[in-house]
């Protein structure tokens, strides 16, 4: 019974920790997701040999923005030292999970592409569809966007398309934040 109790006592602090550790500690990319951006900034950028830098935020500056800025999430795409643009990574809500997505931004932070890399619903997928996204291409940083006015509703995946324009929007929005404070 007492080497029960150490066992049980021993896993949860194991659990613990690693919840501690890993729940709470930086978000690392995986390499499958790695890979889909990587793709996206070739084909958009059509440039084979690249780096993405990431870009930190300082807290004082991320609280600022409707969303997260500070983690690795933002990146800027250099080619021999030049800048080509910059990469936000996102994830948003669908109906019962979340899907991961990203804003290619040009030099001026209007928007060259926006693609969903990872999808997790079996319903929605339309949202992925490159005819619904291109909606988003040439869009600045400061827009507003409004799903059903500025972005078209999609039958059949209403939530994530939802999601995505409101992500988009504050993506544009925290964008903007930055380049006020003369971050760009």
């Amino acid at each position: 019974m007492l080497r029960e109790s150490k066992f049980k006592v021993f896993s949860g602090v194991v659990a613990f920790s690693a919840l501690f550790l890993f729940g709470f500690g930086t978000q690392k990319i995986s390499p499958r997701l790695q890979e889909k951006i990587n793709n996206a900034v070739q084909t958009t950028f059509e440039v084979e040999d690249f780096t993405l830098e990431q870009i930190k935020v300082d807290a004082s500056l991320n609280e600022k923005t409707p969303v997260e800025m500070g983690g690795e999430n933002l990146f800027n795409i250099r080619k021999e030292g030049k800048s080509l643009g910059y990469v936000y990574l996102g994830e948003a809500p669908s109906m019962k999970k979340v899907f991961d997505y990203v804003v290619l931004f040009n030099p001026d932070l209007s928007i060259k592409k926006s693609k969903i890399l990872i999808y997790r619903e079996d319903y929605g997928r339309q949202v992925g569809s490159q005819r619904w996204l291109k909606q988003f291409i040439g869009k600045k940083s400061g827009k507003s966007l409004t799903y059903g006015e500025d972005i078209d509703a999609i039958s059949g995946a209403t939530i994530s398309a939802k999601s995505m324009t409101l992500a988009v929007n504050n993506v544009l929005q925290s964008m903007q934040v930055l380049q006020e404070n003369n971050f760009f």
